[in-house]
């Protein structure tokens, strides 16, 4: 077959040449598949925060919900993380109930009042209802709500519930629910214990990450720092600037087409051992003390089997070993070619490294060719496509088995639906195969014309596999699980450069995803 068979021809919007092509073994179903360029479903938002603007991002969020209700830092930290950080969701309870049931249900106290000198005197004791000691004012403390306590016992409370990793200490009398002002807190814990009251003040910063929906530390390892903050959809796929990628929903490595749920059985399955024990299984018996496998002894000998049937059949038990011999040729089916795609991609991302230290060196040598990203969109077309295909096999192991689906199509039509699926998984997988053949060529050892020759290859397949990955996604979100109606299986939207990549946080610590090339 000629080179020039599998490039795409612009002036009829088909694919032609073996390598993709649509012929009528495949059906007219997939053919209507791929008509229209797959469209790029991004609803998502993100930025990058990192470690340094973290306080002012924070801060930002304060002073809207501040000057919203007219209250103070304190009172608008434990009110966000109660609503875990959403000023929108805040904003819309304060509009339909008011302020007292949106501070109430959140145990924020409005009061103007802490001062204990409504007992006359400075000098005055209190008895404490916690130690039952009595104290002088000036060593006790009242809080918003107004219970008071000695200092020694808030004290004591507010290490205890620190040590413990609480973020909002509440007070401590056992009907009341206020949380208490952590300006105190770190004052009296500083007295004591000034490295746990520093402790305090990071989990208040942390917080907003940890207590937020929105926003989630970087997965990586070890860790960057960075947090990425999405607004909209949290099925979504991010690159952070240290370069790792990452399912925001899942906070695992980045994984569609595959569900997250998907991701994570297919991961403890691939890690316990319910495929060794059906390998041993299928694979081996039980010492054969005797014909049958059964144990020897005074019942069992030349004279004597009482009780046993050494040539017998039991049907049951040849049933349950054709249903785990089942199992497990299927489970390797998807696992081999699982790791078939992974082992490629491994060595696909050794080759990025190669192809730009070659590229820089041709740069220097003012080469008669000045573009060379062609090879580098190639490239990355070619990591995103191997990762598409690496993920399609859990996918297609689960959706097409009765763990996670059983019964939610009928044998025939999914017997249609894996057929379909496969023959898109087919094309895709062979052209990915020659984008990866041509991307390893090497270019910088060929004359002018050659690596023309070289790039109209690339480009067109470029084009055919993002087409194809597309398709793909089309499919299993509409056709797979769109009529199942399953809520816990959404994918992330496929983007043909990729997981998006942030850019550098700006010094007000907001950052914009960077544009796909």
């Amino acid at each position: 077959m000629d080179d020039d068979d599998y490039y795409f021809d612009e002036s009829d919007g088909d694919y032609g040449g073996s390598s993709y092509s649509l012929e009528e073994d495949h059906g007219d179903d997939l053919n209507d598949l791929l008509v229209e360029e797959p469209v790029e479903k991004i609803w998502t938002t993100a930025s990058v925060i990192s470690a340094e603007s973290l306080l002012a991002a924070q801060k930002e969020v304060l002073q809207n919900v501040m000057s919203l209700l007219l209250i103070n830092e304190q009172q608008a930290r434990s009110l966000l993380i109660h609503y875990r950080w959403n000023v929108q969701k805040v904003s819309d309870y304060f509009e339909r109930k008011g302020k007292e049931p949106l501070f109430q249900e959140a145990g924020v106290v409005i009061s103007d009042d802490r001062d204990l000198d409504m007992l006359g005197s400075s000098t005055a004791v209190i008895t404490c209802n916690v130690c039952f000691e009595d104290v002088a004012v000036l060593d006790a403390t009242k809080m918003d709500c107004g219970h008071f306590f000695c200092n020694d016992c808030w004290t004591q409370n507010f290490i205890i519930r620190i040590k413990d990793g609480e973020r909002t200490i509440r007070c401590m009398d056992t009907k009341c629910n206020a949380i208490c002002d952590d300006v105190i807190i770190r004052n009296l814990v500083s007295q004591k214990d000034p490295c746990l009251a520093e402790r305090l003040e990071r989990f208040l910063l942390e917080s907003y990450v940890e207590d937020n929906d929105n926003v989630k530390w970087c997965p990586s390892n070890p860790h960057c720092g960075n947090a990425i903050q999405v607004d909209g959809n949290n099925v979504f796929e991010v690159e952070c600037i240290c370069g790792f990628q990452f399912c925001f929903n899942c906070s695992h490595e980045a994984h569609s087409p595959c569900s997250c749920q998907m991701w994570k059985l297919w991961v403890q399955k691939c890690g316990d051992e319910a495929g060794t024990t059906d390998w041993i299984m299928v694979n081996t018996k039980p010492c054969p003390n005797w014909l049958c496998g059964g144990a020897c002894g005074a019942h069992h000998t030349w004279n004597t089997i009482t009780g046993h049937t050494c040539n017998g059949f039991t049907q049951e038990e040849e049933v349950s070993f054709l249903a785990v011999k089942q199992r497990l040729h299927r489970y390797l089916h998807y696992f081999d070619r699982y790791m078939t795609h992974a082992d490629s991609l491994k060595k696909e991302n050794a080759l990025s490294e190669h192809i730009q230290r070659k590229i820089s060196i041709l740069e220097n040598n003012n080469s008669a060719i000045k573009d060379y990203s062609w090879v580098l969109d190639g490239l990355r077309q070619l990591l995103r496509s191997r990762r598409v295909l690496k993920y399609t096999y859990p996918l297609a192991f689960y959706i097409f088995g009765d763990e996670l689906f059983k019964d939610k199509m009928t044998p025939e039509e999914k017997e249609i639906k894996r057929h379909l699926f496969e023959d898109l998984q087919q094309q895709l997988e062979t052209n990915v195969e020659r984008l990866s053949m041509y991307v390893e060529k090497d270019f910088y050892d060929l004359n002018e014309k050659q690596v023309m020759e070289l790039k109209l290859q690339v480009v067109n397949l470029n084009r055919v596999v993002n087409k194809f990955c597309g398709q793909m996604y089309k499919y299993i979100e509409d056709d797979l699980f769109e009529p199942m109606r399953h809520a816990a299986h959404r994918i992330a939207p496929y983007s043909s450069g990729g997981p998006k990549m942030l850019l550098q946080p700006s010094s007000s610590g907001n950052s914009g995803v960077k544009p796909n090339i």
